[in-house]
């Protein structure tokens, strides 16, 4: 399978964390909003919290003209947003998912064995002529193992988007809980 690059736009990436009442219609609204005003979304994860009431989202956004700061105005603004705040680089915990499925014959599989071990990842399917691997971490460490299975056949590939965290005591809460 070719992979084709797509031409990244211009412009700075911004990770934004979310805390949102957890319904129906609440991810359209937010990404409509984005879509509207013409912002490139690059990853989006909507997931569960500690509390049922809540989900998390982390947006990944470039942006070539508007500040980050108007971005999180804006999106405080929408009713079902708790609280939305830009986490900086240096105080980010960040990680992806990345599952591949490599097709390759059995007398490369300790080859392919090795090259996980040596990313952290986990061989989580086996057969005759495939096999499945999973990691996790940054993206700059997903698209090296991924450039280096390449070679291999990759024959699918799913990656997440990011999730984050900010380092620390600083939480994303409802004020309730500050």
């Amino acid at each position: 399978m070719e992979r084709t690059e797509t031409p990244q736009p211009s412009g700075s990436t911004h990770t934004i964390s979310l805390l949102v009442e957890n319904k129906p219609g609440v991810l359209h609204r937010i990404a409509g909003l984005f879509s509207r005003r013409g912002y490139n979304i690059a990853s989006l994860t909507v997931g569960p919290t500690e509390r049922a009431e809540y989900s998390r989202m982390t947006i990944v956004v470039r942006l070539s003209s508007s500040p980050v700061d108007q971005v999180v105005r804006q999106v405080q603004k929408l009713v079902p947003v708790v609280e939305v705040r830009e986490l900086s680089p240096q105080d980010l915990i960040e990680r992806e998912l990345l599952l591949a499925k490599i097709r390759t014959p059995e007398r490369n599989h300790a080859e392919l064995r090795a090259l996980a071990e040596t990313y952290e990842a986990v061989i989580v399917d086996v057969s005759p002529d495939a096999l499945v691997v999973e990691a996790s971490g940054t993206a700059g460490k997903l698209d090296a193992l991924e450039e280096r299975l390449r070679p291999f056949g990759i024959q699918e590939l799913c990656r997440s988007g990011r999730i984050a965290l900010e380092r620390g005591f600083k939480t994303l809460a409802p004020p309730s809980l500050k």
